[in-house]
Parts: structure tokens; C-alpha cells; sequence
């Protein structure tokens, strides 16, 4: 989370860290407590979230930061000249900013400075926040630019940057979140750091501002040379320590049923019985965490098979409501396991949850990255692609299991929100629409009162008001509604003896109304760049959807979605780019490019059964073997063999708010398998099936310690379980 470091005395620091006493403790990045993100939070990961306080914020301009009509004539820094949207909004800072890459490093060398590194992303918040405080104010960027070399990264360009800094602040602050600053040696070996810092003492309470911390660093730098090197050093090999260990250490172990077990009795550890989701139980932020759900509705499939009697089934057959749609307390009930919640009742309470406040956005569909309450109710309001994309799948799943047309409704309107605002009209989607506009958070998604009267004359607002309970005290910021029914709509239906569908249907006119008043309003920045990863997973979503839906629209969309990326996303060699924007692809493929993409095409060849989509996902897939593949240990890197070099080669095994590349490959080697003998041959067959039973195994060293770290790779194990994976001849 984004909140302020209690700075203790840095020589204090200094030797608690070189004594090595702070790495006596486990590292947060594998010592997961959920199922994280990251967006993150909970499992330690880098996927950590800002803080949900609300402050304000300067920030009003697009992402299209070179279309900025301004006619001021303002000083760029080095950041004009990149395509990513988040160092655009920095290119008119004060601090004399360098884009991530050997340039800033040698000048550190040749001046002998310290490195200053903020990493960010363009819908975050928090980054808005320091940046209008420190990185926008004269004399803060005197200091920065006189003292250091500034360096800032887009975490979702640069993952890798984000990841291994990330680490060394978790370790050195014990928690992480973004903005991201951290301090880091001429070498690139990360020294101490923290997350946003006020700019100045007593900016807010308590809390060291940013403009003393830069004096102290810079004066351990100067007087105290070698135990900052020392300290570094330390950094260094805690970060390196925390990479998989061999896989052969964990030779006697498999990701079998028990393996599985013990994965759903950690989630039980954090599953919230009353609103559904996972926490801590501290009543912090709460996150969607798909991969949980993933995960979840993996093992329900199984308990119904497995532990289901017959007289159950039966029950579950004639739980059927006047809606059409299965009775989920009923499906609950039978599934419950004596006093221990099943995984089906963890899934259904979680997404019945989910969509029971304003996380989901009732007037324009989607969700917001994370609720400030563990209710559910008061997002974070950013939107993110990556979550949009998992958890359109994963109602679209529920609808068509459980028959709820509630959940339909739910994944229909993520699909069409995705479509409709964040997709480009080449056939590409953006990563995030922002949090704040006018320099307010959350002011396009709230409404005051005096905006609610004029819908008074619309007939069902009555009725509309007391669902949402916009006739109530206002529930954000004391003076400010944001739409939050009081119960899952179809629960309310029920109550009022009509169906869901009916019930929707009269209440269509007043959604209808402030959407399109609301679409008046000045936008949050959207983040037009293109990811290749996180489009994978818009079009496995869509792909889907489109599928369990039988929306032909989301199909063809995905299809587009597909088509751009490979047209648009691959250097003159064939191998995947990372990030596209301002008519350009850069930035060469990480593991998650690479899996995810392929992903959503084995999506699409589930909805088409076109053999074309297999033999494409199978080259895809040597070529991400080619280049990721661990010959040592087995299992996959996050970087290229090519990839420049950094202080470490990352393996990420945690499967967050976005999922591990390790997990989606496992997924996809297991799917390519039960190719026919006419798509892949004998000796691919056998190569595949050997690199699966690799990648599982991986990652056991992580989830022998934290078994739901990877619940995305428990989600794999689970259905490789149920069913040995077929030769395909």
C-alpha cells in the first residue's frame, strides 16, 4: 500500500541491515497471505496496491499527453520522447528525468551519484499524488536533479524493473505498493526505498517528507560510502535468494490432491464468511484475486463429482427459482462440508459479493481494481484490463454452471465495457482508465444530490434509488453516492415477486439516463498503450464469453483482438513485442506476453475448433520454450535469454491479480496435448508433456511454503487430477 515510511535514523538502518538481521525474516514475496495482485496486495508480492485514501489531484490531462493544446510553453525533459502514457504525464516535470536504460547509469558512474528510481503506471493514484507534491515542486527537483539520476520506469512496460525493486522495498520497508521509489547504486543494486512519501516533514502527521529523506541518503552516500555498498550487497542477495530454488530439492513432491487440498485450506485461512473475498482481516483494501476464483471453481467441479450423493444432485436439479436460475444458498447448502466452507460456497459468496456494492460499476459495467472496505462497497476506482478481462471469464463461467442470470448480466456488461471504452479501433485494447478526473478520485463515478433530483421524473427512479440506496446518507466522502445495492439484484427480485430480467428491464431507463449524463463529464486519463499480455487475456475472455454466452460479437472482437497483435506486436524476426502505442511496438516479450497470448488463442480454437489456432499456439509456444526455457532447473524465466542484464534472472511463480506465466503455461501445455496426431507429432507430444510435468514441479518450492501463492497452477493440477492428459493419437 502506498503509504508513508516512519524514516528511523539511516545509520540505525544501516546496521540492522548489513548485520543482516532484517533478512532473518521470510520474504513477503513468497510468504503469500491470499492469492494476490496486484493488483495486488495481500500475498506480499509486487503486486501491492496504493492506498485507498482519497486525495487530490492535478492530474486532469489525457494520456494523449502530446495533444495537450497548451499553449504554455513548459521545459520536456527526456520522457517526450516515449510512447508510454505514464512517462508522457512526467515529460514536463521539473526533475530531469531519464527513461530506464544504460544512459542514466552511466552518468550515475561517471558522477559517481546514486541512483533515484520511481516506478509507477498511468491509473495509479497515489503517483499522482507525489507527483503533484515532490516531483512537480522546484525545490525537491533542484535536489533530485543536483544530487541524483532520476529514473522513471512504467511497471507494466517494464514488469522486470517493477519486480526486482519491488522486492528490495518489501524487504527493506516490509511492504510494497506504488509509486515505487527507490535508491539504488550506480551498479543497479538497490540500497533502500519506500513507496510515496509526502514532500516535505509534517505534510501528513507523522511521516518523514520525501525532501529529508533525499538529504539523508544523500549524506549516507557521501560519509558512509562503503556500508551503503555493504548494505547493497545485502539487498542484493536477499533478492537473488528469493528466486525458485531447484526444483530437485522438491523431487519427492507433486502438486497432487493433497497438494490441492492444502491450497484450499489456506484460502479457507482468508476467506471472509460474511461478504466473500480474501483478506487479512485487518478491514483493509480487498481485492478480486481471479486467480482464486479460477482456482475455486476448479475444485467446485471436482466436490460436485466427487463428494456430491445423488439426492444432492437432485436438490441442485430442483434448486431452479421462478427466475430460472439456480437458488445459489440452496447450491451452497449441499455443497457445505460439515462447518468447513467448500470451495463452491467460497466461490458463489465471493462473486455474489463482488457485485453486492460499488466495486462493480452499475451504471457502466466493470470493475474497479479493489474496494477500500473489506464490504465491498467504496472502490478504488481506477480500472484495470487485466482484472476486467479474468473476471469476465470467470462470471461468464458461473452463468452458464449455476444458471444465474444475474452473473450473465455481470459478465455481458464487463465485455461490453471493455469493448465499448477501452478498445482501440484497430482492434486492440488499452490497459486502465484512470481513478481521478478534475483532480478528484472518483469524481466521473459519483453523483451529489442535487444530480439525482433531476432523474426524479423518470418514472422507476423511485424504485432505482432504493435498490442502489441512493435514498439513503450519502456513502462516499459524507456527501457523494456511488450506486451500491443493498443485496444481489437477483435476491431483490425475488423479494419483490418478479424476475430478475423484468426487474432489470424497468429499472433500464434511469441506468440508461445517467450513463449518458454521466458521459457528459470530463473523463479520467485513459492508458492507451497496447499490452501484448494483458490483451491475451482480453481475448481468452472474449473468446469465452463469446463462446458460453453464444455472443458473436465478443467472438468476432476477440478475433480482431488476435489479429492486431500479431499484425502490430512482432519485431521483423517474428518474436512478440511487450508494449504498443503511438503506432509503434517496443520493448521485447516477457513470459506473460508470450503465455497469455497464447492462452487466448487456445481460447478461440475452443470456440471455433479451428486447428489453425492449435498449430499457431504451438509455434508460439517453441519459441517461448526457445527463449524462457530453465535447462538447469526446468520451468520457465520472466525474461529472454537475450534480455539485458539486470542484478537478477527472475522467475515469477505467484499467481496475483495477474497470473504467473509459469501457471497459464502449464494450462496451455496441458490443452495443446490433447491435440490430434495431425496437428502435433509424436516427438512434440513427448517434449511437451515433459516440459508440463517440469513447469508443475517448478514451482514447488514456492507452494510447499505458501500453497496459495499459485492457485492458478492449483487450478491446473486440479483438472490434470481429474483426468490424466490424453496421448492425442
Amino acid at each position: 500500500m502506498c503509504k508513508s515510511i516512519h524514516l528511523h535514523s539511516l545509520s540505525v538502518l544501516l546496521i540492522v541491515l548489513v548485520t543482516g538481521l532484517l533478512f532473518a525474516q521470510k520474504s513477503p514475496a513468497i510468504s503469500q497471505s491470499e492469492p494476490v495482485i496486484d493488483g495486488g496486495n495481500q500475498n506480499g508480492s509486487s503486486n501491492q496496491t496504493e492506498s485507498g485514501t482519497t486525495e487530490e489531484s492535478d492530474e486532469t490531462t489525457d494520456a494523449n499527453v502530446e495533444d495537450d493544446q497548451s499553449t504554455e510553453e513548459v521545459k520536456q525533459n527526456r520522457l517526450a520522447s516515449e510512447s508510454s502514457p505514464y512517462l508522457l504525464q512526467h515529460a514536463r516535470n521539473p526533475v530531469d528525468w531519464y527513461p530506464w536504460g544504460q544512459e542514466a547509469f552511466e552518468k550515475a558512474k561517471r558522477e559517481n551519484k546514486l541512483v533515484f528510481l520511481s516506478v509507477g503506471y498511468a491509473a495509479c493514484h497515489w503517483c499522482h499524488v507525489m507527483e503533484r507534491e515532490s516531483f512537480e515542486d522546484d525545490e525537491i527537483a533542484k535536489v533530485l536533479n543536483e544530487r541524483f539520476v532520476c529514473v522513471k520506469v512504467d511497471r507494466e512496460e517494464r514488469p522486470d524493473v517493477d519486480q526486482i525493486y519491488m522486492t528490495a522495498v518489501q524487504l527493506v520497508s516490509g511492504h510494497g505498493g506504488w509509486p515505487m521509489s527507490v535508491f539504488v547504486l550506480p551498479d543497479g543494486k538497490p540500497f533502500w526505498g519506500g513507496t510515496y512519501f509526502p514532500a516535505r516533514d509534517g505534510d501528513r502527521g507523522n511521516s518523514t517528507g520525501f525532501l529529508t529523506i533525499l538529504s539523508q541518503i544523500d549524506l549516507a552516500w557521501k560519509e558512509q560510502t562503503e556500508q551503503v555498498r555493504a548494505q547493497s550487497i545485502a539487498v542484493t542477495k536477499a533478492i537473488q535468494s528469493q528466486q525458485l530454488s531447484s526444483a530437485g530439492d522438491f523431487a519427492g513432491r507433486s502438486y497432487d490432491d493433497a497438494m490441492v487440498a492444502q491450497t484450499l485450506m489456506a484460502l479457507r485461512k482468508q476467506y471472509d464468511a460474511t461478504y466473500g473475498g480474501f483478506s487479512a482481516g485487518d478491514g483493509g483494501p480487498k481485492f478480486p484475486e481471479p486467480s482464486n476464483l479460477h482456482f475455486l471453481a476448479s475444485v467446485a467441479a471436482s466436490e460436485q463429482t466427487k463428494n456430491i450423493k445423488p439426492s444432492q444432485v437432485d436438490q441442485q436439479n430442483n434448486a431452479q427459482s421462478d427466475n430460472g436460475e439456480v437458488d445459489d444458498l440452496s447450491l451452497k447448502e449441499s455443497l457445505q462440508d460439515q462447518g468447513s466452507p467448500t470451495a463452491a460456497e467460497m466461490l458463489v459468496t465471493t462473486l455474489n459479493g463482488m457485485i453486492r456494492g460499488g466495486m462493480y460499476d452499475h451504471i457502466g459495467g466493470g470493475f474497479h481494481r479493489y474496494s477500500v472496505d473489506p464490504q465491498w462497497q467504496i472502490p478504488h476506482f481506477e480500472k484495470m484490463l487485466y482484472d476486467n478481462a479474468q473476471l469476465a471469464r470467470v462470471y461468464a463461467s458461473a452463468a452458464v454452471a449455476t444458471g444465474n442470470q444475474e452473473y450473465r448480466s455481470i459478465a455481458e456488461g464487463i465485455c461490453d465495457f471493455m469493448i465499448r471504452e477501452l478498445r482501440d479501433p484497430a482492434g486492440g485494447f488499452y490497459s486502465s482508465i484512470d481513478a481521478d478526473s478534475e483532480g478528484e478520485e472518483g469524481k466521473f463515478y459519483r453523483w451529489d444530490r442535487d444530480e439525482l433530483k433531476t432523474f426524479q421524473s423518470l418514472g422507476s427512479f423511485a424504485d432505482f434509488a432504493n435498490i442502489y440506496r441512493l435514498d439513503k446518507e450519502p456513502n462516499f466522502e459524507s456527501e457523494f453516492y456511488v450506486p451500491a445495492p443493498r443485496l444481489n439484484l437477483s435476491e431483490v427480485a425475488n423479494e419483490r415477486g418478479e424476475t430478475y430480467r423484468s426487474m432489470m428491464g424497468k429499472l433500464e431507463p434511469v441506468a440508461r439516463a445517467m450513463f449518458e449524463q454521466r458521459a457528459k463529464r470530463l473523463r479520467p486519463i485513459t492508458d492507451n498503450k497496447i499490452l501484448t499480455s494483458w490483451n491475451g487475456l482480453t481475448i481468452s475472455a472474449l473468446a469465452d464469453a463469446g463462446r458460453l454466452l453464444e455472443r458473436k460479437d465478443y467472438l468476432r472482437a476477440s478475433v480482431e483482438c488476435l489479429e492486431f497483435i500479431m499484425s502490430n506486436s512482432r519485431s521483423a524476426e517474428g518474436r512478440l513485442l511487450r508494449s504498443y502505442a503511438r503506432g509503434e511496438a517496443k520493448l521485447g516479450g516477457y513470459l506473460d506476453d508470450y503465455a497469455f497470448l497464447i492462452s487466448g488463442i487456445l481460447a478461440l480454437h475452443r470456440s471455433t475448433s479451428d486447428d489453425r489456432l492449435l498449430r499457431m499456439a504451438s509455434g508460439l509456444m517453441n519459441e517461448q520454450i526457445k527463449w524462457f526455457w530453465d535447462e538447469k532447473d526446468g520451468g520457465f524465466f520472466f525474461t529472454a535469454s537475450d534480455h539485458p542484464e539486470s542484478i537478477v534472472r527472475l522467475k515469477n511463480p505467484v499467481d496475483g491479480a495477474i497470473p504467473s506465466g509459469i501457471s497459464v503455461t502449464a494450462e496451455n501445455l496441458s490443452y495443446v496435448l490433447r491435440a490430434p496426431s495431425e496437428v502435433l507429432d509424436s516427438e512434440r507430444r513427448e517434449s511437451y508433456r515433459a516440459r508440463l510435468a517440469s513447469t508443475v514441479q517448478s514451482v514447488m518450492p514456492l507452494v510447499s511454503r505458501a500453497p496459495a501463492a499459485a492457485t492458478r497452477m492449483g487450478a491446473v493440477a486440479s483438472e490434470m487430477s481429474k483426468a490424466a492428459v490424453p496421448n492425442g493419437s
